[in-house]
């Protein structure tokens, strides 16, 4: 009788240290994850820069986009091609085109154009307030639970917004509100394309929105005109972004979240904004007062705390299913299925 007692007390055993080595796994080449994940982040933050310098080139905001994309398409199919990664195809196909020639198209050129009206610092950090944006639009449209982290994270945000926009210098008030529109653009276009994406591979659907993208904005100066910078130092900028902040942002972020998951993957994220404040600074001599400074750091607390109260969320889950492990299917598809969402909305993020 003893003997029958202590089999499922062996058997659940089993199962809690079949989960130990899966997460173990997750951490290993933790260190080379974190630097990956750095390196995606300094890229993307170097962005604003090159832009304000192609700018200063003779380029408008249009044609560096346009040649951003491009120069990516061109990059990621061939690599496309070369890996021989399959394209996503039927309905998947469908979405993320129109994710790419709308939502993105919308994103991208707000962005761009904040960036020509006011400092590349400010706009940058004006961006970040897109996660918590995402939580506010989910608890309205999707229903999700607004738990009390959230709602300081959420007055975190604001509150920074709120100290940001209290401008003494760096660009006019439409810049910032273009900076807004961006990051609101990109809350929406994260919560369709974290669907999206998680029903199709990361490089093909990156692959498709980027190309989406350079078709319509190709579309756009062919009817328009483009104005190419007028130095070398125009160019080399362009071709930066689009190899820099573009693809080798993509690959390292995609490659540093398999390693380290995507909780610590967006509290990393944040040295992004600091990247171009500290550039902003240093290269073009962009200032921020002392109340912009706090407000950006209650932004970045404000995306900090987000994600470590969806790492503390998924834990209590994890805990609770380990409990109520019955057998070993179950332990196999609770932990894949939570980290596929979780990997393709933070997939989806980092196409800015």
């Amino acid at each position: 009788m003893n003997h029958i007692v202590k089999k499922p007390v062996i058997f659940v055993q089993g199962q809690v240290d079949t989960i130990m080595k899966y997460i173990h796994s997750i951490a290993t080449n933790r260190r080379l994850g974190m630097i990956l994940i750095i390196t995606s982040a300094a890229s993307f933050g170097v962005m604003p820069i090159f832009a304000r310098l192609a700018y200063n080139a003779g380029a408008d905001p249009i044609t560096v986009l346009f040649l951003r994309f491009a120069i990516a398409t061109v990059a990621m199919n061939l690599i496309m091609v070369v890996s021989r990664i399959q394209y996503p195809r039927g309905l998947i196909l469908l979405e993320l085109i129109l994710l790419g020639a709308i939502a993105y198209v919308v994103e991208s050129l707000a962005y761009f154009l904040a960036l020509k009206l006011a400092s590349a610092g400010l706009v940058a950090l004006m961006l970040y307030i897109y996660p918590a944006l995402v939580t506010a639009l989910a608890a309205i449209f999707l229903k999700e639970h607004l738990t009390r982290v959230k709602i300081i994270a959420l007055f975190l945000a604001l509150s920074g917004t709120a100290l940001t926009l209290r401008i003494s210098s760096g660009g006019s008030m439409l810049g910032i509100l273009l900076g807004i529109a961006a990051a609101v653009d990109y809350a929406i276009y994260i919560l369709l394309g974290g669907r999206i994406v998680r029903h199709s591979g990361s490089m093909g659907s990156t692959t498709v929105i980027i190309t989406a993208t350079a078709v319509v904005y190709a579309g756009i100066v062919a009817l328009r005109g483009v104005t190419y910078p007028t130095t070398s130092t125009g160019w080399i900028a362009i071709i930066a972004i689009a190899l820099i902040s573009t693809v080798l942002a993509f690959f390292t972020f995609l490659a540093g979240l398999k390693r380290i998951g995507p909780t610590t993957a967006s509290t990393l994220s944040t040295f992004e904004p600091i990247v171009a404040v500290v550039l902003a600074a240093i290269v073009l001599g962009e200032t921020i007062s002392p109340l912009q400074v706090l407000g950006g750091a209650l932004i970045l607390a404000a995306v900090v705390l987000l994600a470590r109260s969806d790492r503390w969320r998924r834990k209590r889950k994890r805990d609770k299913q380990i409990d109520k492990l019955e057998d070993t299917e179950i332990q196999q598809e609770i932990p894949a299925s939570s980290l596929n969402k979780h990997d393709a909305e933070m997939i989806a993020v980092k196409l800015h």
